[in-house]
């Protein structure tokens, strides 16, 4: 099959886990046999000049990385617009597929063909909803079915509400592109569930595949040489500092494990728009000196300090799936999650490390306290983790999301009228705020 992958992050432009998950479900739909384009773009903030459309074979895949227009817009006071006139590069690049192309890249990977050779794709995948306007665009010029993976949502990632002009924005060109797709795929049962909810019931069909791993890139540790170190507990925090992934609580939880715990400190390895706020949160919580914000990690950095550290928390409020929770599990690092969406379907209390209640700072200092006093425990669970996680290669994700690509079929459009938009569409995701 002809496939065009259509997301607004892939390597090197790679803003969280939605690029990662592109990347791979490329290489593995490329040795499945497939001919696999991806569209993207240049990284935010570049001249057009100086970083004009590319056009290359990248490891057997064509890439093709859209320019940014010269409008006065940025990402973080004009966000629409910048995702508007993003998409309407993205789409020039794409419907340049099907006709010459003078930009001609060298492969620099597998597989080389002829990079101006004209193009159409059999299926369209669009990866969130930043690259919607792209992906229905081309879609439909080039007559093939929309298959839509929705990572996660607005009203999810804002404990239910859509209550500001962005946040409706967002929302309804979800809501949108859900609608457009002629099948749609999440990566967990709880993100189905929150999807049909949201979207319903103009959707054509539902698919859960969930996230894979490479577990040679996660090479396992036996927690018996973690555990025989010398020195205070350390705990991992992995992943973006956004509000929706709950490091708050796990500084307020880490005030409180000191306290039974001394000497415990905290390891923050990521980057994000709240930085500045949780080291403020940090600061209140009179844990400054026992917290680390290392910022990006690479992978061999990642890969380190997941060897090193007692235990890996991922205190989400909102998670769709949470990779970060099978990476972990194939180096062999005890886990604590919360139930938030997808980790819920992963971690599991008691069988593949310790579960509680989002937001829930005394259940998570518990938790963290009952691992550090029973490592014979967590690292028991921790081995039923890993051997869990060997089953979720990306090899199989690309088999089943190959299967629904098959199956999708461009069905008959209707227009979409405006839809009304209710500010609190999942109100039981915010408990500060009774229903």
């Amino acid at each position: 099959m002809r496939v065009l992958l259509v997301s607004w992050e892939y390597p090197p432009v790679v803003v969280g886990g939605l690029g990662r998950h592109v990347h791979h479900l490329a290489l593995q739909l490329r040795d499945q046999g497939h001919d696999v384009v991806v569209l993207s773009r240049q990284p935010t903030g570049t001249d057009p000049r100086s970083n004009p459309t590319s056009d290359q074979r990248i490891d057997g895949i064509r890439v093709i990385m859209a320019a940014e227009d010269p409008l006065a817009l940025e990402f973080g006071t004009d966000m629409m617009p910048w995702v508007l006139s993003m998409g309407h590069s993205m789409l020039r690049a794409g419907l340049r597929l099907a006709g010459f192309n003078p930009t001609a890249g060298e492969d620099v990977g597998h597989g080389a063909g002829t990079v101006g050779r004209p193009w159409v794709p059999d299926v369209v995948h669009a990866h969130d909803w930043l690259a919607a306007h792209a992906a229905v665009g081309l879609a439909e010029a080039f007559d093939a079915p929309l298959v839509a993976t929705i990572h996660a949502t607005e009203a999810g990632r804002h404990s239910g509400w859509v209550s500001g002009p962005v946040n409706r924005q967002v929302h309804s060109t979800e809501w949108w592109l859900a609608n457009e797709a002629d099948a749609v795929i999440t990566c967990s049962r709880s993100m189905s569930d929150e999807v049909n909810r949201l979207f319903g019931p103009g959707i054509a069909q539902l698919h859960t595949i969930a996230n894979g791993i490479d577990v040679e890139l996660w090479p396992y540790r036996d927690r018996a040489i973690v555990s025989a170190r010398s020195g205070p507990p350390r705990l991992l925090y992995v992943g973006r500092l956004e509000y929706e992934k709950g490091v708050q609580d796990l500084i307020a939880a880490l005030a409180r494990v000191r306290r039974t715990h001394p000497g415990t400190t905290l390891t923050i390895a990521g980057d994000g728009t709240q930085a500045e706020w949780l080291r403020g949160v940090a600061r209140e919580q009179k844990v400054m000196r026992a917290v680390e914000f290392t910022g990006a990690l690479d992978h061999d950095e990642l890969v380190a300090q997941l060897h090193s550290a007692d235990a890996l928390v991922i205190p989400s409020r909102y998670e769709p799936f949470g990779i970060v929770a099978l990476e972990g599990a194939a180096t062999g690092i005890p886990i604590i999650a919360t139930t938030a969406g997808g980790l819920a379907d992963f971690i599991r209390a008691g069988e593949t490390g310790v579960s509680v209640d989002p937001a829930d700072v005394a259940g998570l200092t518990a938790a963290i306290r009952g691992v550090l006093d029973d490592p014979v425990s967590a690292h028991r669970w921790a081995a039923a983790a890993r051997s869990e996680v060997e089953a979720l290669t990306w090899e199989a994700v690309a088999g089943e999301t190959a299967q629904v690509y098959l199956a999708a079929k461009r069905r008959p459009r209707n227009p979409l009228g405006r839809r009304v938009i209710d500010e609190r569409p999942l109100p039981e995701r915010d408990p500060t705020n009774p229903l």
